[in-house]
């Protein structure tokens, strides 16, 4: 077995809590230091899940020979600094989405990355799931017939209520496109491969939050960007469809457990919530008098963390892997031409080229990708 390789965590708030229980279910990796502005929450991070190092500051993480990759799950705004410092310093980087906030941002580190012959991974890696992938499986032995169109809605209030900081996901690079679009993008373009033009329509539904959430409860937010996104995506096979990412809307019951519906010419399919990772997809066809769950066709129970794992394991055994920054880089190319779209009118055609990465494969048991 390849020596194990080091992460050096940057960024040890709400979402580090997920990252690090399934990080320990890869035995060829190692969560060997971490750091954050607020070295408290480093502290309490590495003492919870038993990370051995706590480095000071950022600069010092960045300066230790012995990390090898990082992994950057600070606020949107800082993704592409602290992956760029991480190339700088020799180091692999993985974030959490969005990849970037505007596209020259993002440019620019896959240029970095490139430049350095380094490895540049980003969330969302859910598609990696066994609920995305059976979706996918289904899809190419043509169960449904031929797609033709879909719908995808994420449809909420926001998340001034429940997030202990919230104030982020109301500035640029934030809202419901950029905080939650990365999973429904991303799954779609596993499911039905390359964009090649958006249209969008947006606004700021309202515009003065106030957080009723702990601890920053009853301080106000100055909305900054579009939080209420709908338009439409053509991909380059035909296939058509509506997409709605709100955080201004209540009560909807919209999509539901399957905010993703595929449209093909023999049947539909139901495909489970991108923003998990293990839902249960629902098929029906011309032979089908119900809706029936589909057997999942890869390995249950990864989460947050199986997309640097695969990152590290391409690494150590000289392969592609699947959560690539040029995936993320298109995702953000769409995303931003929902955007782009809204403030001119005008269709964006997408520039950013996709490919779909390899499926998971079914053959291994869970916690081994190779």
């Amino acid at each position: 077995m390849p020596e194990k390789t080091r992460i050096g965590l940057v960024g040890c708030g709400a979402i580090a809590g997920a990252y690090l229980p399934m990080l320990k279910n890869f035995p060829f990796l190692e969560v060997a230091a971490c750091a954050d502005l607020n070295i408290e929450a480093a502290k309490k991070r590495a003492a919870e899940f038993g990370v051995p190092k706590v480095h000071n500051t950022v600069d010092d993480l960045m300066k230790d020979d012995s990390i090898q990759v990082v992994l950057n799950l600070t606020i949107p705004k800082a993704h592409v600094p602290v992956a760029m410092q991480s190339i700088e310093n020799g180091k692999y980087t993985f974030a959490e989405k969005p990849f970037a906030i505007n596209r020259d941002e993002g440019k620019q580190l896959l240029a970095a990355a490139k430049k350095a012959k380094k490895k540049v991974g980003c969330a969302p890696d859910t598609f990696m799931g066994a609920g995305v992938q059976t979706a996918r499986a289904e899809i190419e032995k043509g169960t449904i017939g031929k797609p033709v169109a879909f719908t995808a809605f994420m449809m909420c209030r926001g998340h001034e209520h429940w997030h202990p900081s919230p104030e982020f996901y109301y500035q640029p690079g934030g809202g419901p496109m950029f905080d939650m679009g990365p999973y429904y993008i991303t799954a779609l373009l596993n499911l039905l491969g390359h964009v090649t033009r958006v249209t969008g329509m947006a606004k700021i539904a309202i515009p003065d939050r106030t957080i009723t959430s702990e601890p920053l409860k009853g301080k106000k937010i100055d909305v900054q960007t579009y939080d209420h996104i709908a338009g439409a995506m053509e991909f380059e096979s035909g296939v058509m469809g509506t997409m709605v990412q709100s955080f201004a809307t209540r009560f909807c019951e919209l999509g539901g457990k399957h905010p993703i519906t595929i449209y093909g010419t023999d049947g539909t399919m139901k495909v489970p919530d991108p923003n998990t990772f293990d839902g249960t997809v629902l098929v029906r066809t011309t032979n089908d008098a119900e809706w029936r769950e589909v057997p999942h066709a890869t390995p249950k129970g990864y989460g947050r963390g199986v997309g640097i794992a695969d990152m590290i394991a391409s690494i150590q055994h000289k392969r592609p892997f699947r959560s690539t920054g040029e995936q993320a880089f298109a995702v953000l190319d769409i995303m931003q031409g929902f955007i782009d779209s809204a403030e001119t009118g005008k269709a964006y055609k997408v520039k950013a080229k996709y490919e779909r990465p390899p499926m998971m494969r079914s053959d291994l048991p869970f916690g081994q990708l190779d």
